[in-house]
């Protein structure tokens, strides 16, 4: 969440924009998108540098201009039909190659992770024209370099039945849980409960409130048993984030090492 760099909009110069947007607010919402590219190929950028290079700098271009449609019908009032261009969404930001980063990276794809973030509105005779600069960053520095949407761990549930549950007991049951965590057999022509997935249960307790079945159930967590949820903006697929925070915690261990290695012991 906050140590894992990616590739983020820092720099915006305006050249035009005479949308109801303002200058700071476009700025700010562009930041804001996450831009598919690999940080790994990228430096950061030394601090006070003003120009980017093609080894620490990814370079789009924003310049649209809405006008009216000439063929649209009289009477419609869609701005859909009245309009082109009226919508401003990031697929319409382009990459401008830096440098010789079109030799560097020949078979790149740089983009926005998602081409239908809509960013402004305009109406005819409106524009903008932005050149913006990504850099690599991490998410403690801002929260728009975040490689993640959230990031978070539990501990596995543990379900036990505590006595056999038949019939409308099981059917009652099965509605207290997550779907799939209570699953209902036919046996010998009774229809019994078992637990059959205990890792889709939310643990929202809902089987106490009902006398006849909260002292036939026992929930627990496995202690040493974490499940983690890593959901990725899409700009690193979740299985390399992982990786990739893992090294940074093996580093940070490294540097702690070193530290005790270097102070000299009474």
């Amino acid at each position: 969440l906050p140590e894992v760099p990616t590739m983020a909009v820092e720099k915006v110069f305006v050249y035009n924009n005479t949308s109801i947007v303002q200058d700071e607010i476009l700025a700010h919402r562009l930041g804001l998108i996450p831009i598919r590219a690999d940080p790994r190929l990228f430096e950061y950028r030394n601090q006070g540098d003003e120009e980017g290079t093609e080894i620490d700098t990814l370079q789009f271009r924003l310049k649209i201009k809405c006008s009216r449609n000439p063929q649209a019908a009289k009477e419609s009032s869609d701005p859909n039909e009245l309009y082109f261009n009226h919508k401003v969404y990031s697929k319409h930001m382009t990459w401008v190659p830096l440098g010789n980063q079109t030799d560097l990276f020949p078979d790149a794809d740089f983009r926005p992770v998602h081409d239908d973030i809509l960013i402004a509105l305009l109406r005819p005779g409106q524009e903008i024209d932005v050149l913006m600069h990504c850099v690599k960053g991490i998410g403690k520095d801002h929260a728009k370099f975040s490689p993640v949407a959230t990031a978070s761990y539990r501990l596995l549930p543990d379900i036990t039945l505590l006595q056999p549950i038949e019939d409308e007991a099981a059917e009652m049951l099965q509605k207290c849980f997550s779907p799939g965590v209570i699953e209902i057999q036919n046996i010998k022509g009774k229809k019994v409960a078992r637990v059959a997935n205990a890792r889709l249960d939310t643990f929202s307790r809902e089987v106490f409130r009902h006398e006849g079945l909260k002292n036939l159930v026992r929930l627990a967590r496995v202690r040493n048993h974490y499940i983690f949820s890593v959901e990725s903006t899409g700009i690193l697929p979740p299985d390399v984030l992982v990786s990739e925070a893992i090294k940074i915690l093996m580093g940070k261990c490294q540097r702690f090492l070193n530290e005790l290695d270097s102070v000299p012991m009474e």
